[in-house]
């Protein structure tokens, strides 16, 4: 089953995505394929060059094991972090994250 998480609520990238699926991806046992993860409001920050979160995920896209990351455009450039971000993070906003979705045969989004 392919994938798409959405991070929304306060803390759920930090946290959720941190400390549960990043590192299960990191080791190969996350159940389920990740063709994409968008984020929204502060869980952005994750993405900031130098964060390890976000240097994670960006060594799992060189790798071809998730398919991309994206930040919400508004809330990169509300906190002008849009320069910022990780090799291979992009911004947009919904129609990159539907068009992006389509391409890849997600089956699933989860907003987190």
């Amino acid at each position: 089953m392919k994938v798409v998480y959405i991070f929304s609520t306060p803390n759920s990238a930090s946290y959720i995505l941190g400390r549960m699926i990043l590192p299960q991806l990191e080791m190969g046992i996350h159940p389920v394929q990740v063709a994409g993860m968008f984020f929204f409001l502060d869980n952005n920050y994750v993405l900031v060059k130098k964060n390890p979160i976000g240097e994670g995920l960006s060594k799992l896209l060189k790798e071809d094991r998730i398919g991309f990351i994206m930040g919400c455009d508004q809330c990169c450039m509300e906190r002008n972090i849009e320069n910022d971000l990780v090799e291979g993070a992009v911004i947009g906003c919904f129609p990159n994250l539907y068009k992006k979705a389509q391409e890849l045969g997600v089956d699933q989004v989860i907003t987190l």
